[in-house]
C-alpha cells in the first residue's frame, strides 16, 4: 500500500521542493477559460497542505490534447482559491530559475505537460529524469491520468521519495469500497460505446445485486432485446445476449425521444420510429429505478443518463435527488466522472449530498475493474 503526504511530519516537509502531479485537465469553452472548477477545487487541499507545511510546491499537470495548449487558464482559476505563481516552461531555464528562487510556502505551476507530449506519452526516461531533477519529493493526487502509463506518472515516481496526495488516498479508499459493495448495492452505468463498458458491466453484475444500464447504450441493451432504436446512436459492437438477459441487470422500459424537428415526447421502446433519436429514458424506468436506489446501502453512478449537454438532464436530476436522500439516510455512494458530475451540478444539489464525488472518468471504470492504476502501482 502507497504512503500518504500527510503520514511525513511536516517538519519534514518545510523547504522540501515537492513535485505534485496533479489532475488538472479542466474543461474550456470558446474563449479559453475555464467551464468548470471541480477538480480544482478537489484538488487544493493537498497544495495547501503542503504550502503550509512550508514546503516548495511544484505543480505538473496537462491540458486537453493539444500540444500548443497552455496552464494559463488553469493559472487564472485556480488563483480564485489558491496563491501562485505561473511559469510557462517545465524542463528549461524560466522553469528552473523561477523553482530556485521559490521561498518556503510558495507554489508554482509549470506548463502544460503535454507541450512534451510525445515524451510523456512515451514514457521516456529521459524526460522523467528531466522532471525529477526539479523536485526532491513526488506526489500522485491525479487519480483521472493514473491510468496511464506516463512518465510522469509511472517513471518519475521511481526517482523520488513518492507518496499519494490527500485527493488520491480519498480516491482509493472510497473505490475499494465499490470493489466489494455491501449488500444491496446497485451500479448505474451510463455512456457510449457498450465496448468500453462491456467488462466492467460484466463484472459488476457478478458484484451489485442490480447494475442499472443507461444512456447511450441503453440503446444497445434494447436494440440486443428486439426493439427499434431509430436514428439513435448505437455502439460499434453490440452486448451479448447472456448479458441483456442477465438477471441483474436493468434498463429503460420507456424513453424520451426525439424528432428531426425537435419535438420530444416519451414512448415504450416498441413505438419508437425510424426518426426518433433516444435522447434519455423515461418516468416509468425512473419507477422502476427507484425502489433500488431506496434500498441500497451502496451506490455507484458513472454517467448521465440522457444526452446532457443537449439539454436533457430531467431523469439525471431526479437521480441525483433520489441519491441525495438515501446518502442522508445513511448509505455510501460514488459517483464519477466528468459528465456525470457536470450533468449533477446543474441541479444545484450540493455535493456534499451525494456522497463521495470522485475526479476519475475512464480511471476510475479501469480500477473497479483491474483493482489498481500504472500510477498507483508506482507508488507502491
Amino acid at each position: 500500500m502507497f504512503k500518504c503526504i500527510d503520514e511525513i511530519p511536516k517538519e519534514e516537509l518545510r523547504g522540501k521542493r515537492v513535485l505534485v502531479r496533479a489532475g488538472f485537465d479542466l474543461p474550456l469553452d470558446e474563449r479559453g477559460e475555464v467551464t468548470d472548477l471541480f477538480r480544482v477545487k478537489r484538488g487544493i487541499p493537498t497544495l495547501s497542505y503542503l504550502s503550509h507545511a512550508g514546503a516548495k510546491t511544484i505543480i505538473l499537470s496537462h491540458i486537453g490534447r493539444d500540444p500548443k495548449a497552455t496552464n494559463e487558464p488553469v493559472s487564472r482559476a485556480l488563483q480564485h482559491h489558491l496563491k501562485h505563481s505561473y511559469v510557462p516552461d517545465i524542463t528549461g531555464h524560466a522553469a528552473r530559475s523561477a523553482i530556485e528562487v521559490m521561498k518556503n510556502g510558495d507554489v508554482v505551476l509549470l506548463e502544460n505537460l503535454r507541450q512534451f507530449y510525445d515524451l510523456e506519452k512515451a514514457n521516456d526516461e529521459a524526460f522523467a529524469h528531466s522532471l525529477a531533477s526539479l523536485g526532491e519529493m513526488y506526489v500522485n493526487d491525479a487519480l483521472s491520468n493514473s491510468h496511464r502509463e506516463h512518465a510522469s506518472m509511472v517513471t518519475l515516481p521511481k526517482l523520488l521519495p513518492h507518496y499519494a496526495g490527500l485527493l488520491l488516498r480519498d480516491e482509493i479508499t472510497s473505490l475499494k469500497e465499490a470493489l466489494l459493495p455491501p449488500y444491496p448495492s446497485l451500479a448505474i452505468i451510463g455512456g457510449a460505446k457498450f465496448e468500453t463498458k462491456d467488462p466492467i458491466i460484466r463484472s459488476f453484475l457478478g458484484k451489485y445485486d442490480h447494475v442499472f444500464v443507461t444512456g447511450a447504450i441503453a440503446n444497445d441493451v434494447l436494440r440486443i432485446q428486439g426493439f427499434p432504436v431509430g436514428r439513435s446512436r448505437i455502439s460499434e459492437h453490440a452486448p451479448e445476449k447472456h448479458v441483456v438477459h442477465h438477471p441483474h441487470l436493468l434498463t429503460s422500459v420507456d424513453v424520451t425521444v426525439q424528432r428531426p424537428d425537435g419535438h420530444a415526447s416519451v414512448k415504450e421502446p416498441v413505438d419508437v420510429e425510424v426518426e426518433d433519436k433516444i435522447v434519455d429514458m423515461g418516468p416509468n424506468t425512473l419507477t422502476l429505478l427507484a425502489p433500488h436506489i431506496e434500498k441500497a446501502n451502496f451506490i455507484l453512478w458513472n454517467g448521465p443518463t440522457g444526452l446532457y449537454e443537449e439539454g436533457f438532464v430531467h431523469y439525471t436530476h431526479a437521480i441525483a435527488e433520489i441519491i441525495s436522500r438515501r446518502v442522508a439516510a445513511g448509505a455510501h455512494a460514488v459517483v464519477g466522472g466528468g459528465d456525470t458530475i457536470a450533468a449533477i451540478q446543474e441541479s444545484g444539489i450540493s455535493e456534499e449530498r451525494l456522497g463521495f464525488l470522485s475526479t476519475g472518468g475512464g480511471a476510475l471504470l479501469e480500477y473497479l475493474l483491474k483493482g489498481t492504476l500504472p500510477g498507483i502501482e508506482a507508488l507502491e
